[in-house]
């Protein structure tokens, strides 16, 4: 029995260029995003606008997710100890848990303060609302932008990307509702706007609390094709069988892969095995591989062969 570890990482894709590091797109997103919650914030307060305020208290979550993500960055760099052998990866694919919980947590209040809004509308100042708002485009607009190349390569820079575009889409509309309302008088579209964009929160979140509980739960990520690796490995040189194949994000940017390779009368290979490591990374996206070799004797017959074992 030989057993080979490959400690290579790559993303979830199928490119050889490292991680990009984004932690000054995490500090400039940070420092602009916090700073506009607070002006959001006051001018929701003093214009009396619902849809402002839900507005405000969404960057503010979208401000905490990307402090999370933030420091999950940082964390996944920490080497292995003896205790976290691993090190600490995976505390990115709870930073994306926790950033999607405390987003549905800011549409409860939304809503239940736009309910009231709508039951009873009161007026609100749209100028006010309107400056401020367009002020948020640019800022989210330029947010987004500079996470862009990382939105296929980690979930957390796609959860940041996409939450800083739906901010943009989110402070057109208030835009919009207040311009109408300006013409029209409506006021019960500022609470409408408000419940509106508590919905696009849901719809945005939902995809990204799912992948988080996915990840956090060890199922094989969803870009990785398992019955690929699978007949991959069980068409290697001299295997009879692939049994106790195991697939699981360490972090929102790697993945790990145990199997065990059923090779009867093989010798001890290192060529082979650091062939199937550097393959599985280079075609599949895997970065840390650990292969079992076993000669299939029936009389010694490895416990975790059958699939419902584990």
């Amino acid at each position: 029995m030989t057993a080979h570890v490959d400690h290579s990482h790559g993303d979830h894709h199928h490119g050889h260029a490292p991680p990009v590091d984004f932690s000054r797109a995490f500090a400039i997103g940070v420092a602009l995003n916090a700073g506009f919650v607070a002006v959001e914030a006051v001018y929701g307060f003093l214009a009396n606008s619902l849809a402002l305020l839900a507005d405000a208290g969404h960057n503010l979550g979208d401000v905490l997710g990307l402090l999370l993500a933030w420091g999950a960055a940082i964390l996944v760099k920490r080497r292995p100890t003896a205790r976290h052998t691993y090190g600490l990866k995976r505390s990115s694919i709870l930073a994306s848990l926790v950033n999607a919980i405390l987003l549905l947590l800011a549409v409860g209040m939304i809503v239940w303060e736009a309910v009231h809004r709508l039951v009873r509308p009161e007026p609100f100042a749209e100028t006010t609302v309107v400056w401020v708002a367009a002020l948020g485009i640019a800022i989210n607009v330029a947010t987004a932008l500079m996470f862009r190349r990382g939105v296929k390569g980690d979930i957390n820079v796609r959860a940041a990307f996409l939450h800083m575009a739906s901010d943009a889409a989110v402070s057109l509309a208030v835009v919009v509702a207040a311009l109408i309302v300006m013409a029209t008088g409506w006021l019960w579209l500022d609470p409408a706007v408000g419940i509106a964009i508590a919905l696009a929160i849901t719809y945005g979140t939902w995809s990204l609390l799912t992948a988080s509980i996915s990840l956090a739960l060890d199922a094989v990520p969803a870009n990785i094709d398992r019955h690929a690796i699978e007949a991959y490995l069980a068409d290697l040189p001299g295997v009879s069988e692939v049994h106790d194949l195991h697939i699981w994000a360490m972090s929102t940017t790697e993945v790990a892969l145990t199997a065990h390779l059923v090779r009867p009368g093989a010798a001890l290979d290192d060529e082979l095995l650091a062939r199937v490591c550097r393959d599985l990374h280079e075609k599949f996206g895997v970065g840390h591989c650990t292969v079992q070799i076993e000669a299939g004797d029936p009389e010694h017959a490895c416990r975790l062969a059958p699939a419902d074992v584990v």
